[in-house]
């Protein structure tokens, strides 16, 4: 079968084949060759890609929305759980999606992938410590530690990593999973855990201090194969667990209240591999919503599941935007001056977990909102250091005033419009804004930092040309410059 794990110019980070580590399950079955297939990078790519922007088109047409990132990394982690082969299909072709296949590949996993569909086999595991150089790359790949310790009874684990936008720590997850029956300690810069009873986990009652997705996510799966009951309390309410929620239920778990802020969870000591279509990307999504805003553009997009992005709709209809819903999954956004009677208004936004504004929308807003008239407060209430988009954006030309967590945006009527400048992407959902900000800009934008967006975006700048703006991304080679 094909791989979209090895597309042009997009090479698996994890370049070497998987190597064998301290912490092996006994008597491990005789190792299954993955399909995967991992490349090694090109000897002659010298420099990272770029995005160049010539701002000023209007954006017309309509953009096919990708599964969801957030909940493919969770559901790809869940696949642990099940004895014999998962089939999750609508996968996005992303970084952080190949890494999580790679993770799962380094500890045994048989994996076969084939246009956007992905085919899970955990019978051949032979390993609960995952790659360390993988799980360092990525936030979701932490996510394993909870199939592994309610399966096999044990898992060892690197820290996470992911986009450096604020604390982010484990102890919330290490402590749900001790109110489960498991022995969980820091040594050697690893986590490492397993059964007190030496079988497995037990069910428990444990109240999140924050409804973290990951922490919910990563509990909900151990306590899915937990002996006895387990009530999670305080727990996140996003789409992206509801969605977990609803494969491990075709898995044969037993979980109830899912999009609520408690779970009931009846623990089951086997559960199979089943079929489950990776919701539509709401960040995803409200990207390009903001993309026909900026623009003063209409374009329409789907699939999209509009109640999972009911803030946003309801704070471009307050800025004048027109949003039309064709079908149930169709939505149309309109921010031609000729439709909406006038130019958009600022307005203030509050970050905060589901249904709330999403925390990974803040930048594109904040991008937009230096294009709108008026001035507008933006409050992140989610993560402490998700503001380091502001320094690129202020060299596009927009005005800020930052206060902590707080930004005061300045609008059109306070400062001057946006112009072209080179700016460097820090993280995923900051750098995308950079994207926002240039096609708005007058003049031309160089977006370096590239490899962060790819972590969250399939092909950006091939949908973005579909839709008629002027993006390029170049590839610098050591004689000369290839453009895709």
């Amino acid at each position: 079968m094909a791989s979209i794990f090895n597309p042009p110019n997009h090479p698996l980070p994890y370049p070497n084949p998987p190597k064998p580590y301290t912490h092996s399950l006994k008597n491990p079955p005789p190792h299954l060759l993955s399909h995967l297939q991992i490349p090694t990078q090109t000897q002659s790519l010298s420099l990272e890609p770029t995005l160049t922007i010539t701002g000023g088109s209007k954006l017309s047409g309509h953009v096919t929305i990708s599964g969801s990132k957030n909940s493919a990394l969770s559901i790809l982690a869940a696949t642990l759980c099940c004895s014999g082969t998962s089939k999750l299909r609508n996968v996005p072709n992303l970084s952080d999606t190949r890494t999580m296949a790679s993770i799962l590949s380094s500890l045994g996993a048989e994996i076969e992938v084939f246009n956007g569909e992905i085919l899970v086999n955990t019978d051949g595991i032979r390993s609960v410590e995952p790659c360390p150089d993988l799980i360092g790359k990525i936030r979701g790949g932490f996510f394993v530690i909870g199939p592994l310790l309610a399966r096999f009874g044990e898992a060892v684990l690197a820290l996470p990593g992911g986009c450096n936008i604020g604390a982010r720590p484990v102890d919330l997850y290490i402590r749900g999973l001790r109110a489960l029956g498991a022995v969980v300690e820091l040594r050697d810069g690893k986590v490492q855990a397993h059964a007190a009873n030496g079988r497995g986990l037990i069910g428990g009652t444990f109240h999140l201090d924050y409804p973290s997705v990951g922490a919910t996510e990563t509990l909900m799966m151990a306590a899915c194969m937990a002996d006895g009951v387990t009530v999670l309390s305080n727990v996140a309410k996003e789409p992206e667990v509801v969605d977990l929620a609803r494969f491990m239920t075709d898995s044969g778990a037993c979980v109830e209240g899912a999009g609520s802020d408690k779970l009931f969870i009846k623990g089951k000591r086997r559960l199979h591999g089943s079929e489950c279509i990776i919701t539509p990307d709401r960040i995803e999504a409200g990207t390009f919503m903001l993309a026909a805003a900026i623009t003063r553009s209409c374009i329409s997009m789907s699939p999209v599941v509009p109640s999972h992005i009911s803030c946003l709709i309801d704070k471009l209809s307050t800025a004048g935007c027109k949003i039309k819903q064709f079908t149930h999954d169709t939505l149309e956004v309109s921010a031609v001056p000729a439709n909406t009677g006038d130019d958009l208004r600022g307005f203030d936004v509050k970050t905060g977990p589901f249904p709330g504004f999403p925390t990974d929308l803040q930048p594109q807003t904040m991008a937009l909102l230096t294009t709108s008239y008026g001035s507008s407060i933006v409050e992140e209430s989610v993560f402490e250091n998700r503001m380091g988009h502001v320094r690129e954006l202020q060299k596009l030309g927009a005005r800020f005033q930052v206060c902590g967590s707080t930004a005061l945006v300045f609008g059109r009527a306070k400062g001057s419009g946006l112009y072209g400048s080179r700016v460097v992407a820090t993280d995923l959902r900051g750098g995308v804004s950079l994207v926002l900000a240039g096609l708005a800009a007058e003049g031309i934008s160089e977006i370096c930092g590239l490899a962060h967006i790819d972590r969250g975006y399939e092909k950006l700048d091939k949908k973005l040309q579909f839709l008629g703006a002027d993006v390029k991304r170049l590839i610098p080679f050591a004689s000369s410059v290839k453009q895709l």
